[in-house]
């Protein structure tokens, strides 16, 4: 089979490359999925590039931990997927906490646990499935990990982001108000069809007086965050007593100061997110999330731009550089 590998660390040009591998068999209680879509996260490109000092832990690594495709074979105990099954999965190479797996999904196929596999839905074509893995659950559970949010304000923050594009969609629809932030017109026009109420621009020095504004001097009940470090600050000034900032990613501040006084006197919680530890329930809720609105036809999934497996490293450079509004997915 064809995939895309990498021995070491380093910028995407230099490191990655194609090769002929042989095609896996799945053990027990896994299936071989002939991978259609291999969805690319930040993190991806980050283990890839040795972000903050991160080693290969295998000799060699097929990268990318969503992907979506058709089941071609199953292994022994498998009950609950027949060949010909189009599915979607997630956390194929596992999380930072330890070695995970050498075998993404940047391959024509890939032998995968079971537990890390769902069905996917009529409405959702190959490469919107691949988008899910990351994105869409973290997006649930940054949304819903403290509770229902309907009649909530909720601060969407880098609205026109991967993430924050499923999070408005899943706050919308469980009747939230969504306030989101975007760095340019073209995000702010991408979170606005995700279904933002309003989009401000993030740049504004008055950013938080027209929150104020737009709340009667309220605040919001919930930050989705995906710059914790960067933007802490202005979370708390923004934020209501007894509110709760939602944090995935600290991306250019990594190491943050701690301001407990100011979180204090807010009452406020903190929720870190870590999206390759999530629960069997946690993924749960997000798939029946998931499955219910597009059955209504509400999920939209931004696919921003595909790729041919030969250029994963073009590929790569495009999440990096957040060159593309909406998902980067690789055609295998």
């Amino acid at each position: 089979m064809r995939a895309a590998v990498y021995t070491k660390t380093g910028p995407a040009v230099e490191v990655l490359k194609i090769e002929n591998l042989p095609r896996p068999s799945p053990r027990q209680n896994e299936i071989l999925v002939r991978i259609v879509g291999s969805g690319i996260n930040p993190a991806d490109v980050k283990r890839r590039a040795g972000w903050r000092g991160t080693s290969i832990s295998h000799g060699r690594i097929i990268p990318h931990c969503d992907g979506s495709g058709e089941v071609v074979e199953v292994g022994k105990s498998v009950t609950n997927f027949m060949v010909g099954d189009r599915v979607w999965l997630w956390n194929a190479q596992g999380g930072y906490d330890g070695p995970g797996r050498a075998e993404g999904t940047a391959a024509e196929f890939i032998a995968i646990p079971v537990d890390q596999v769902t069905k996917l839905h009529p409405r959702l074509n190959y490469f919107e499935g691949a988008c899910l893995g990351v994105p869409a659950i973290t997006a649930h559970y940054a949304v819903f990990a403290d509770g229902p949010v309907k009649g909530q304000t909720i601060l969407v923050q880098g609205g026109g982001g991967a993430v924050a594009h499923f999070a408005i969609q899943f706050a919308v629809w469980h009747g939230a108000r969504v306030i989101a932030t975007a760095g340019s017109t073209e995000r702010a026009e991408h979170a606005l069809s995700a279904g933002a109420d309003i989009v401000l621009d993030r740049h504004d020095e008055q950013l938080a007086k027209k929150i104020f504004d737009i709340t009667k001097n309220i605040g919001v009940d919930r930050i989705i965050e995906l710059e914790f470090g960067g933007n802490l600050k202005k979370d708390l000034e923004v934020l209501k007593p007894l509110g709760v900032i939602a944090a995935y990613s600290s991306t250019e501040v990594p190491s943050p100061k701690f301001p407990y006084y100011l979180i204090a006197a807010k009452g406020a919680s903190l929720h870190i997110i870590q999206s390759f530890g999530f629960t069997k329930k946690i993924r749960n809720q997000a798939i029946k999330t998931i499955n219910c609105m597009c059955d209504t036809k509400k999920l939209r999934v931004a696919v921003g731009k595909t790729y041919p497996l030969e250029q994963i490293a073009d590929a790569h450079k495009d999440v990096e550089s957040r060159a593309v509004i909406g998902n980067v997915v690789l055609e295998i």
